[in-house]
């Protein structure tokens, strides 16, 4: 399996009217590539398309409703006259949520729109990549998902579920020649991050995180994650036992 090329077709970019999406999209345009993005704000989406005009193709839809991704990608491709080639799976929400101000329904909103987005994504997207037998996928998780942590309850389990999800699909996928990477950032300066009250470590711009990733979408390895010193530290977090883990931890983060 190779990396899809622009000749293949177009890129589907998820969540790509801000922070880590829409930076991605600026970044594959410099490299040849005609993108279809999708997200909730068909505005953006028209705007970004007029400014770049016959390489931007609006295809707004919700990730929550699986009609609408079918139908983001039928528009994309329909408009392109290609098909999807990469596809970018990005859409993802985040609120900070711990257990004295536990909320079932922010809960579920994280749930809906980080897994059951992707999931309906994946449906629309997926058969096609896999009845042509050749293409890339990428899904955004997150290295939050390497662990439970602080203020991440809901957050943190959308984004281990979707490592195991695609750890699970690439042995599928690698059957019908499909390239399948899990993308797994640290913290990003985007919106959502600006919604924490704690420090983030080794903190990057969006911009550098979009090179990243295209970067290692150039490759064919399966995971895509940094900065690469906060990586080390948080798999090295993964592999301590529990007794170990909690007091570190909450040291680190003055919550123990």
């Amino acid at each position: 399996m190779t990396p899809a090329r622009p000749a293949d077709g177009i890129a589907w970019i998820t969540g790509a009217s801000a922070g880590i999406g829409r930076a991605v999209v600026l970044r594959l345009l410099q490299d040849g590539w005609t993108v279809a993005v999708t997200a909730r704000r068909a505005d953006e989406l028209h705007a970004m398309a007029a400014e770049h005009p016959g390489r931007i193709i609006a295809a707004p839809g919700d990730v929550t409703d699986a009609g609408q991704m079918r139908a983001a990608v039928a528009t994309a491709q329909a408009q392109a006259g290609r098909p999807i080639a990469l596809a970018i799976l990005n859409a993802g929400t985040y609120v900070p949520m711990s257990a004295e101000h536990f909320d079932a329904a922010a809960f579920k909103l994280q749930v809906d729109v980080n897994l059951g987005g992707t999931a309906n994504a994946l449906a629309a997207v997926m058969p096609g990549l896999i009845a042509r037998r050749r293409g890339q996928l990428a899904i955004v998780a997150s290295v939050a998902g390497y662990r439970g942590l602080p203020t991440a309850l809901a957050y943190a389990a959308t984004k281990a579920a979707l490592i195991a999800m695609t750890e699970s699909l690439k042995f599928d996928l690698d059957r019908f020649g499909v390239l399948t990477h899990i993308i797994n950032p640290g913290f990003v300066r985007t919106p959502l991050t600006g919604k924490n009250t704690f420090p983030m470590p080794f903190i990057i711009e969006a911009d550098d995180a979009a090179r990243r990733i295209v970067r290692g979408l150039g490759s064919t390895r399966f995971e895509i994650a940094f900065p690469g010193r906060f990586v080390f530290i948080l798999k090295l977090l993964r592999i301590l036992p529990y007794r170990l883990f909690f007091p570190l931890v909450g040291r680190g983060t003055k919550t123990g």
